[in-house]
């Protein structure tokens, strides 16, 4: 049976289960938003082709399955490469569907031309530039199995308009089921090495003072209960990193919470003196590991990941498992359970109470709020935290509220916190929260915002609005790009530079309602919680509440850049560091 590439496309993304995508139609891509209309998938029209981005993001983040994003060609194509690149360094499934001037125009600067995937080459884990209409259904086909196996992460694929033009003979071609993969050099390896197991078991057996140091890669994993068991079965405290928040509950007695540059005081100290990291899908980021030639010295390194090219990258390691992390755990514990039967692991007790030390001596602290001063924005996060379901889905952007928002919530359920971890996008949160919405209709989805970055994509409220996401977003405002203004208090002799913002201009509240959302606005504390309570109620239409935080309030504790985790500076009331 004859078909085109515009049903084509259709057909074969609903073949992979897509039921949502995020798009803006426009010429190159023009013909395959006909076959649209007949297609049983949704379409969300965004405002900006980042929305588009960032929602698919946000979607693929909360439900795990893959967030597809349609776009047309130049300008539009290169509006999508900040979500690429998100997407890519967060290991976050992604299909991105490009149009692209005719076959014919191609390489002749033609009117919204680019090289979309030279552009793109860098920030995607493959894509493809279709040439042939009969290539659409495998191309398809290939792209969600990429995007999704092995380490996740973002595919794009670039289709000609003449491609997918139904009035246009070259995308006629007679239709057929894809099956299979040929994909040369593409073969993710799942399954772990028995051998290395076994070493890393021993490993374990014999350290004094463990610590299981867990990354995004347990969520991308859907591994959380597997680390939750390895956990318990072990004794074993778990620290959590931006990217694992919820992957192990915040409110478990083993868990210490985030490490890093903004990590709580018990976690970062915990990695630095461990003797033992048993490091399972993460990647010793720099915000985590601090200075690298300093971090950890003393400890051996267990490192567990999908992906190969992480092993050695950053720090040397002494039992390296590749394949999937879930199962990585459950081979881990069967061993264990094994050894258990015959032997005793070494003696932690005085770690134990060095860390229940740490944790009494150095809790998470804020100053308390004085009348005169803007809200203290952490009391702000611990509200909504108190007066939201456990489930809430929280989004936010980034800089201070980000780091705020992983340290005062409490994280007690998997995939609840859709961050951007490795590339730190500002603009994140209010399409990432949408597209959260979007995938998990039933939750309630919570965005929490600076100033700074809701000024970058806030008009994706509109989208919110018509479309029917109710999300309700916490904005911050503090009037200042607020983690530049504390870099440039503590590390440039108060030298303020450009990072001013003004809070009251825009008016946060007349922004929301003339998109369509309802907005409040709160300058003291006991209107904190009721504006809270009034947006919880409200399920018609987004919500934006501008609370006036103080400006002069910065994040602790802090690693600074390029320093040791042993020079943590820890708040003020507890000492200038450890």
């Amino acid at each position: 049976m004859k078909t085109n590439g515009g049903k084509a496309l259709m057909k074969n993304l609903e073949a992979e289960g897509v039921d949502l995508v995020f798009g803006l139609p426009g010429g190159a891509i023009l013909p395959a938003y006909d076959p649209l209309i007949d297609s049983s998938i949704r379409h969300v029209l965004v405002r900006h082709e980042q929305g588009a981005g960032h929602m698919a993001e946000g979607y693929a983040h909360a439900t795990g399955r893959p967030g597809v994003a349609l776009v047309t060609s130049g300008p539009a194509a290169t509006n999508m490469v900040t979500p690429l690149a998100d997407a890519m360094l967060d290991s976050v499934p992604l299909v991105c569907i490009t149009g692209q001037v005719a076959s014919g125009a191609i390489g002749s600067d033609a009117f919204q031309e680019c090289d979309t995937t030279g552009i793109t080459m860098a920030v995607t884990k493959h894509n493809f530039l279709v040439t042939e209409a009969e290539q659409i259904p495998q191309v398809i086909h290939d792209a969600f199995y990429i995007a999704t196996t092995g380490r996740p992460g973002p595919v794009l694929v670039d289709i000609p308009k003449d491609l997918v033009d139904a009035n246009n003979p070259a995308s006629q071609f007679e239709d057929y089921e894809p099956s299979g993969h040929d994909l040369p050099g593409y073969n993710p390896m799942t399954e772990p090495n028995a051998q290395e197991i076994k070493e890393a078991a021993e490993l374990i057996f014999r350290s004094q003072k463990p610590v299981i140091y867990s990354g995004g890669g347990i969520l991308k994993a859907r591994a959380a209960e597997q680390l939750k068991e390895l956990a318990e079965l072990l004794d074993i405290y778990v620290v959590t990193t931006l990217m694992n928040r919820g992957g192990f509950p915040d409110d478990h007695p083993l868990a210490l919470g985030m490490p890093g540059m903004h990590g709580n005081y018990t976690a970062v100290t915990a990695l630095q003196q461990s003797d033992l990291l048993i490091t399972l899908g993460a990647r010793f980021d720099d915000r985590v590991t601090g200075k690298v030639d300093s971090f950890a010295p003393d400890a051996k390194i267990i490192h567990a990941d999908i992906d190969p090219a992480e092993f050695n990258k950053v720090r040397s390691v002494d039992v390296s498992i590749q394949g999937d992390v879930g199962r990585t755990i459950t081979e881990l514990i069967k061993a264990i359970k094994q050894m258990q039967e015959t032997e005793t692991h070494a003696d932690r007790s005085a770690w134990k109470s060095q860390i229940s030390g740490w944790k009494e001596k150095y809790p998470l602290v804020y100053d308390e709020w004085q009348t005169g001063e803007g809200l203290k924005p952490q009391y702000v996060i611990e509200e909504i935290r108190d007066n939201t379901p456990d489930d809430t889905i929280v989004a936010s952007g980034v800089g201070q509220h980000q780091m705020w928002a992983s340290q005062f919530w409490n994280f007690n359920h998997p995939y609840t916190w859709i961050n951007s971890g490795g590339l730190g996008t500002m603009g994140f949160a209010v399409p990432a929260a949408i597209g959260a919405k979007a995938g998990k209709p039933d939750q309630m989805v919570w965005a929490i915002d600076g100033d700074g970055c809701f000024q970058m994509t806030n008009q994706e409220l509109v989208t919110a609005r018509l479309e029917n996401f109710p999300v309700k977003i916490a904005v911050l405002n503090n009037g200042y790009l607020g983690m530049v203004r504390q870099w440039q208090q503590l590390f440039y002799d108060e030298r303020y530079s450009e990072v001013h913002l003004q809070s009251d201009l825009p008016d946060y509240k007349m922004l929301a309602e003339s998109m369509g959302c309802i907005g409040i606005r709160v300058e003291s504390p006991e209107e904190v919680k009721p504006a809270i309570e009034q947006a919880n109620e409200i399920n018609d239409r987004p919500v934006v509440i501008d609370f006036r935080t103080e400006a002069s309030e910065n994040v602790y504790p802090m690693v600074p850049a390029g320093k040791s985790n042993s020079d943590v500076i820890v708040h003020p009331s507890q000492g200038t560091k450890k």
